[in-house]
């Protein structure tokens, strides 16, 4: 293995170098693709760290919000996870 990375020609591990920053960049767009396909830079994200304990720790409106985001976020897995079960019904009868 020595011997094949010495015969090599010089300046071959800027290729190395330029493949690895190609997958680095590729990966970054990808986990990008992602987060934004999943609501992740929904600023009202913050809220969903909260539950009732809270309440007094927060301003009653903040507490509102909370809640009304949270309730969201219930309704949207709920309708996920029945999707998901529509199609793996759907997969099952064909």
């Amino acid at each position: 293995m020595n011997e094949t990375i010495q015969s090599l020609p010089d300046g071959w591990t800027i290729y190395i170098w330029l493949i690895t920053g190609v997958l680095i960049i590729i990966g970054v767009i990808l986990a990008i693709r992602w987060a934004a396909k999943n609501d992740q830079f929904d600023e009202d994200i913050k809220y969903l760290v909260f539950d009732e304990n809270d309440r007094d720790k927060m301003d009653p409106e903040e507490f509102k919000k909370a809640q009304l985001v949270l309730k969201e976020q219930i309704k949207k897995r709920e309708e996920k996870l029945r999707e998901k079960m529509a199609r793996k019904m759907k997969k099952g009868h064909h």
